[in-house]
């Protein structure tokens, strides 16, 4: 039936799928996307929403490389806040609140409009494997379609099984079937698999709310977007709103603890850390009389609610009953309970940097399938693996971006040097070099690495090297004028810093806690020169200049680890013959083939002295 060879056929549309496809075909590659049900294709599986702490950041570095994720976002956002502005920037993370329905229909278009892809509606079930590499994938017809290489994005469809209290349904999400085939062939090849848990919460119908005992959480006044091109800005938004649980939603959830997957052995996977369920919160946290619940709109049109923090596995009984105990909730009706959901997984260990698994030659791994959790982590890894895909066919080199450069480097340093037992999700303090990689510098960090490969166009690439150049003149201007006392005192005064008796420059005076560069233009001839400039070059001018120094202490330990990114380790190192290695460090880097002494520390087990006897075995 499909009697072409593609250059890459990306399985799966979910988050991962879509990015992957979209890089790989904007790259000039002959690309088809399978997926089982083409009316989902970018379906928010979870949350209606994108962003948060550290994965807004993933967003971002998406958009600067030229993915689709941050435009989508933008367009179909009904609120918009910038977390974490009590913080250092570091610490500020971009979230938007989104129509779900309107989502899945702009990644939808933006993929129709993509050149060179193709799309196919059916289950894959097995890989076409010829001498140990990925020839095309067969459906569940029958159809054989050949490829030069294939990305897995399967998300939590491999072998899903779907738990409500004792009942259980196989499924990939609720009303979808699970496929079936690929985890039994990729284990007679060699791989190793295991099994993940994820839920979701109750979706509820937001006329029977009473908003009035509840507390409304409004946007952001002056609200920011994801893309740095010119996306629409929100110029009206959705509330959300918070509630809390109480003793006595606590004592009916317990009353089904009994009945629950998670407590009589059911289910026996690890589900995510940082996003469990309300059965899981309220066993964990016993002392706690209260939790935080946020009731997020799905879209501009639906009165469908979801209510976030309430994930559930319980029989739907005890999941109602519960919630009618809920302020605001005493009427609720339910569209749908929330549910927990297995699924295969296969150790990210067993990939290479490019997600590119190290058994079988151009098949590449992205998205729930290397154990992570969450739409961005799974996004910035299709980004990556449809990158490496066209590469690979092309005889291009590997496109690999490091710990130093983005967040995405640190996800799959992460997951292929440490691996993941538990479902991985981004934060923050994941990353060493966090101060380097803010959400307000994505855009200078990697579009120009992205304007090389081909993803991005010379326009975006002008835009970028325009605020450089803008912020740098702002900057300038900062460090050379000099305010005298008369001038500078009462706006200290105005925010309880202590008086000058000398002339400073303003730029001094910026480093001052509490000062802002808003707060100088209360000087008319600051004013006068800085809001020439538009926010995102201030912005990136007072960052540079409060956080100078820093941001160069920063990059001064990004040199010294880069010394021992560059000592490279031979591919077929035995680890085994330096008698002087513990027994776990030889285990640990036989299986995970380090390719740097830098990656080799990474790993979780190997010592201090078992780099210093690499280092001592390689000369150095």
């Amino acid at each position: 039936m499909i009697s072409e060879i593609y250059d890459v056929i990306v399985v799966g549309a979910g988050h991962a799928g879509c990015e992957a496809a979209a890089a790989a075909a904007n790259l000039g590659s002959k690309t088809l996307l399978v997926t089982m049900n083409m009316q989902t294709i970018g379906q928010m599986s979870c949350n209606p929403a994108m962003g948060g702490i550290a994965k807004g950041q993933i967003v971002r570095e998406i958009d600067a490389m030229g993915g689709y994720s941050g435009i989508v976002a933008d367009k179909s956002a009904i609120q918009f806040k910038m977390l974490n502005l009590s913080k250092g920037p570091a610490m500020w993370s971009p979230r938007t609140q989104n129509d779900r329905m309107l989502f899945a229909e702009e990644w939808r278009l933006a993929l129709e409009n993509t050149p060179n892809l193709d799309f196919f509606q059916d289950m894959v079930k097995q890989l076409i494997v010829e001498n140990n590499k990925v020839a095309g994938v067969v459906t569940s017809l029958g159809i054989e379609i050949k490829a030069k290489s294939v990305v897995l994005t399967n998300g939590t469809f491999l072998n899903g099984l779907i738990h409500v209290g004792d009942k259980q349904l196989g499924g990939g999400r609720m009303g979808e079937p699970r496929a079936f085939g690929i985890t039994e062939q990729l284990v007679t090849l060699g791989f190793e698999a295991g099994r993940m848990k994820t839920g979701t919460p109750p979706r509820v119908d937001g006329r029977s709310l009473d908003y009035s005992k509840m507390e409304e959480q409004k946007g952001d006044e002056n609200p920011q977007k994801f893309s740095y091109l010119d996306t629409p800005k929100l110029t009206k938004q959705l509330s959300c709103h918070i509630v809390y649980t109480n003793e006595t939603v606590h004592d009916i959830l317990r009353e089904g603890f009994d009945r629950s997957p998670m407590f009589n052995g059911t289910i026996q996977s690890l589900g995510p850390r940082y996003c469990p369920s309300i059965e899981d919160k309220i066993n964990r946290f016993a002392e706690r009389n209260r939790h935080q619940l946020f009731v997020e709109p799905e879209g501009w049109k639906t009165v469908e609610i979801y209510v976030n923090g309430f994930s559930s596995s319980l029989p739907e009984d005890v999941q109602i009953k519960a919630m009618k105990h809920i302020p605001g909730f005493e009427n609720v009706k339910v569209f749908r309970p929330g549910y927990a959901i297995e699924y295969d997984y296969f150790p990210p260990t067993q990939l290479k940097h490019t997600l590119e698994t190290k058994l079988i030659d151009n098949l590449y791994f992205a998205g729930q399938i290397n154990g992570t959790t969450g739409y961005e982590e799974a996004a910035g890894q299709g980004l990556i693996a449809g990158i490496n895909a066209h590469n690979k066919v092309h005889e291009k080199g590997d496109f690999i971006l490091n710990r130093d450069e983005a967040y995405i480097g640190v996800l799959i340093d992460d997951l292929i040097t440490k691996g993941t037992e538990e479902p991985y999700r981004m934060f923050t303090s994941r990353a060493e070099y966090r101060l380097l990689l803010r959400q307000d510098n994505a855009d200078i960090r990697l579009t120009e690495k992205a304007y090389h490969l081909g993803l991005a166009k010379e326009d975006r690439l002008r835009r970028v090297e325009t605020k450089i150049s803008e912020s740098q003149s702002l900057e300038e201007f900062l460090r050379e004028t000099s305010l005298k006392p008369g001038i500078i005192n009462p706006v200290l005064e105005s925010i309880e810093s202590s008086p000058v008796d000398q002339a400073y420059r303003a730029a001094q005076i910026l480093t001052r806690p509490n000062m802002t560069l808003e707060k100088l233009d209360e000087i008319d001839f600051i004013k006068e020169i800085s809001t020439q400039y538009n926010e995102e070059v201030r912005e990136q001018a007072e960052i540079n200049i409060k956080y100078k120094g820093y941001i160069e202490k920063e990059k001064e330990n990004v040199a010294k680890l880069n010394r021992l990114e560059n000592i490279k380790i031979p591919e077929d190192f035995d680890y085994t013959k330096l008698s002087s290695l513990s027994a776990e460090a030889k285990q640990k880097m036989t299986n995970v083939r380090p390719k740097t002494i830098a990656q080799a520390g990474r790993i979780s087990g190997v010592s201090p002295a078992d780099i210093n006897v690499l280092l001592v075995y390689l000369g150095r």
